[in-house]
């Protein structure tokens, strides 16, 4: 699996099947961190090119090194989370 970034397709901003014949972000990461990822509702009705994708909310690094954009929680918290949530919970970022 993987995420389409690359403004010259029409799955830009989408889940995709790997491979692929434009940019994608894999969705497996050797580290783990992206053993569970919430999608958050960024750029997505409507789809808009070139205003960014792919933020998501992912399993942190064990030393918390910066993501390239999104939330990264550890994967205790991230269970956590998921009990509470459903499609319709708004995540607010400050």
């Amino acid at each position: 699996m993987g995420w389409c970034d690359d403004p010259k397709s029409k799955k830009y901003n989408m889940l995709v099947k790997l491979p692929f014949n434009y940019r994608a972000e894999k969705l497996y990461k050797s580290n783990n961190t992206y053993d569970i990822v919430l999608v958050l509702n960024y750029n997505m009705n409507p789809i808009r090119k070139n205003k960014g994708s792919a933020i998501f909310i992912h399993i942190a690094r064990r030393n918390y090194k910066a993501t390239a954009g999104c939330i990264a929680i550890q994967k205790k918290d991230m269970k956590k989370v998921i009990k509470k949530i459903d499609k319709k919970t708004l995540v607010q970022i400050n």
